[in-house]
């Protein structure tokens, strides 16, 4: 294709997305779906134009196709990206053209308090209507997504993590992937849980994010890492590399773990499944507050809980009207009873990346396997989301520009 033409994964709609021609990236933020007024025309000379090598499908891109979120119809979708800069802006220093880089899934100025204290998930500049931005997200700033053959990051000195050799991280690329979001994401989850040597843990959900914490876990020196999810194959995925599996279409997950560990109760805990959870048992309903309850009985008193997965404000398709405003049935007795911790909100990748890209290129971490990294073309995306969403225990990387080498 032309090095002027682009093409994006593009939301319809509730359960349709749509590879279509997009805007090639430019040097201001444009009007389009979801852009603030304030921030239509703000210069991006700091900025960098990526042409992808590796853009994921996540859970979080899942909600809102569902039709879960106040998603505006037209938006370019997708927040994990690597790939190579493709032109530096007139202010950029550090990074060069030619540079194979992972972008963050936050867009984060590096100048505000919250940037400077590193809480990059809540920039305080790059999202007029609340802390924190990221590409292609339903109120995250309008910054279209990464689901395509180019992208604009802004603020590329600061954002950028930038691979120090080429070839050594093409090979590791489906590894490397993971470093935008789900690596970084769950490895939080299980620091704000306070997993270390020896902790018990209990992730929920077995998705890519739980997966990638249930990884996590074990690099940080968990004894005993329990996955719990309603899909068979995402257990087995997760058995795959060692976990301990509650099915929670079986009843109550406490029941379970004490079969496990002989106690019913886990030293750390991680929610990695968010505001669509259901209830325990066979053909159970959606019960939004539901992993929150289960993970304060099932955490030892003065234990931590980090909460990474997704809770929104604006939920239309939820089943009674505190939820579609994000108010939920919290047992909060339980937990202030037991002196428990929570951590919640966006991961704050920049304060991880560093270290797990090391891990990666030293041959300690292989998070793609953990996750069943799968490598589909671009054009295969609505297939992907539609597996995805039917419970497929992948992790979906795009390829649309041909270069990785397996899919090329």
């Amino acid at each position: 294709m032309a090095e002027d033409s682009n093409r994006g994964v593009v939301y319809l709609g509730p359960r349709t997305v749509e590879v279509q021609d997009i805007p090639f990236p430019s040097w201001e933020l444009q009007e389009g779906p979801g852009v603030p007024p304030e921030n239509v025309g703000r210069p991006l000379h700091h900025g960098a134009i990526i042409k992808i090598v590796a853009t994921n499908i996540c859970g979080s891109d899942q909600h809102m196709v569902r039709g879960r979120t106040t998603a505006p119809k037209g938006l370019i979708l997708g927040h994990e990206i690597t790939g190579e800069v493709m032109e530096a802006g007139r202010d950029v220093e550090r990074i060069k053209v030619g540079d194979l880089v992972s972008v963050p899934f936050n867009i984060a100025c590096g100048r505000c308090r919250n940037c400077k204290e590193r809480n990059t998930g809540v920039c305080e500049t790059t999202n007029p209507g609340r802390p924190g931005a990221a590409y292609g997200y339903v109120d995250m700033g309008g910054w279209p997504g990464g689901q395509a053959n180019y992208v604009m990051t802004p603020y590329a000195d600061w954002n950028l993590l930038r691979f120090p050799d080429k070839d050594q991280a093409m090979e590791k690329i489906r590894d490397l992937t993971m470093l935008s979001d789900i690596f970084p994401t769950g490895y939080h989850g299980c620091v704000t849980a306070g997993v270390t040597t020896g902790s018990t843990v209990y992730i929920a959900g077995a998705g890519p994010v739980g997966l990638g914490a249930a990884y996590s876990a074990q690099l940080l020196g968990a004894a005993v890492v329990i996955v719990a999810d309603a899909i068979g194959e995402r257990l087995d995925q997760a058995r795959s590399f060692g976990c301990e599996t509650v099915d929670i279409t079986k009843g109550e997950p406490v029941d379970q773990v004490e079969q496990i560990l002989g106690v019913r109760e886990v030293d750390c805990a991680v929610d990695c499944v968010g505001f669509e959870a259901r209830g325990h048992g066979k053909d159970a309903a959606e019960a939004p507050a539901t992993v929150l309850n289960s993970l304060m009985q099932l955490t030892r008193a003065a234990g931590r809980i980090g909460i990474p997965g997704l809770y929104v404000t604006e939920d239309p398709g939820a089943k009674d009207e505190a939820a579609k405003h994000g108010a939920l049935s919290l047992s909060f007795g339980t937990g202030w009873a037991k002196s428990l911790s929570f951590t919640t909100g966006q991961c704050p990748v920049m304060k991880y990346h560093r270290g797990l890209m090391m891990d990666i290129l030293n041959d300690k971490a292989h998070i793609a396997d953990a996750v069943n990294a799968t490598v589909i073309t671009l054009d295969e995306a609505p297939k992907g989301y539609e597996d995805f969403d039917h419970g497929a225990a992948r992790k979906y990387v795009l390829n649309p520009n041909g270069m990785i080498p397996e899919a090329a």
